[in-house]
């Protein structure tokens, strides 16, 4: 059997064929496709506005840019992340502050945060980072909540979760990146994510002062909007009013994204089922703990998990990683703590400080999980996964 990774993209006909007519158009950095991209992209997630970009990291600076982030802010994440999380805020001098996790989810807890927050002045802290971890979406309703008690501000890391959605105290459904909850989202287009552009990465918001503020940052700080400028000596000029970043996204990744876009709900289907077969596999074997998906919501519905990544957990997760690896199946972690990494170890951080999201990451592994994984190719994962364990 060929090797199994835990993730791959899934290029078509279709998505070659969208790059190959944007490389013979005018246009292959800014033009056309990027504004495109963000419509639609915005509308799949229903937010009132999109702003594409290099990758999931400068989108999570650009945010951080927006919000004004600073040497006296403080902002709230978890050590279960991609180190990106948190980088975007120190990108403007901002200190980081590490929360501990839900062991059954692996996502921030909400109380926890709470508890921190409420252990230090009013106004000590800036705003919250909660991450959509492995496509489980964060319910976001208390997470608001508790910023508005303390007037923070709230972005979501959807860099996991296109598609996905909780279901809200009111029986709605709240889509990853709609805007309703949190200030600013930010997705990511890596070739193993559900959308795949190469690189690439997308903020959402419903704020247009924050929006103005993105497109700004994403691009050296120049606006060419007259309505904007101090002055217009004509059609060349340009203003640089900030010091931004050169974060633009080129038009023939936009094409590439947006093919990809047109069957993102077929690949989170897939993606979905290929869990279900999991859950049913492993399902009361001893020595096998799944993640839990958010708490069931109002008419017994489940969070729209999007199921970028299926973890379990395994007290000998070396032996099994090596085990796999023997038989081809490239299963990843995610992540070491972030709190563990030399950089925010230097910065006071210890082993120790957050013992859940450290228990989690001894014992956890990412199995195979992407849309074009083959029937015999999960059950021989899943052989080999029950072999190791029950041996």
């Amino acid at each position: 059997m060929n090797p199994i990774p835990y993730g791959r993209q899934h290029i078509t006909e279709a998505d070659i064929a969208a790059v190959v007519e944007t490389l013979q158009s005018d246009f292959l950095t800014q033009g056309p496709k990027v504004a495109e991209f963000e419509q639609a992209f915005a509308r799949y997630v229903g937010a009132r506005y999109a702003v594409a970009c290099a990758n999931g990291t400068a989108a999570l600076h650009l945010c951080s840019l927006a919000l004004g982030v600073s040497q006296e802010s403080r902002v709230i994440t978890t050590p279960i992340t991609f180190v990106a999380s948190a980088n975007g805020v120190r990108y403007c001098g901002g200190q980081v502050e590490f929360s501990d996790i839900d062991p059954d989810t692996a996502l921030l807890d909400v109380e926890k945060v709470r508890e921190l927050i409420e252990s230090k002045p009013k106004g000590y802290y800036s705003g919250i980072i909660p991450v959509d971890f492995a496509g489980n979406p964060v319910n976001l309703e208390p997470f608001r909540q508790l910023a508005d008690e303390h007037g923070l501000w709230l972005v979501e890391d959807a860099a996991h979760s296109p598609g996905g959605y909780f279901i809200d105290s009111q029986g709605e459904k709240q889509h990853c990146g709609n805007g309703n909850y949190a200030d600013l989202a930010i997705f990511s287009f890596h070739p193993v994510k559900h959308i795949a552009t190469g690189e690439g990465g997308m903020v959402t918001t419903n704020s247009e002062e924050l929006y103005q503020k993105l497109l700004l940052y994403r691009t050296h700080g120049i606006t060419r909007d007259p309505a904007l400028m101090e002055k217009n000596h004509g059609g060349w000029y340009m203003e640089m009013q900030e010091l931004g970043y050169n974060y633009r996204i080129p038009d023939m990744l936009c094409a590439l994204g947006l093919s990809q876009l047109s069957r993102a709900e077929e690949g989170l289907e897939r993606r979905r089922a290929i869990a279900n077969v999991y859950d049913e596999a492993f399902a009361g074997v001893a020595g096998i703990q799944t993640l839990t998906t958010t708490p069931e919501a109002l008419h017994g519905e489940k969070t729209g998990h999007a199921y970028h990544l299926y973890v379990i957990r395994v007290p000998e997760r070396k032996g099994l990683y090596d085990y796999l690896r023997e038989h081809h199946i490239f299963a990843q972690v995610h992540y070491i703590p972030a709190h563990t990494m030399p950089y925010y170890r230097s910065l006071g951080y210890k082993k120790g400080d957050f013992p859940a999201a450290e228990h989690y990451y001894a014992e956890c592994l990412s199995l195979p999980m992407y849309p074009t994984l083959t029937e015999t190719e999960q059950a021989f994962v899943i052989k080999k996964v029950k072999e190791f364990v029950q041996q």
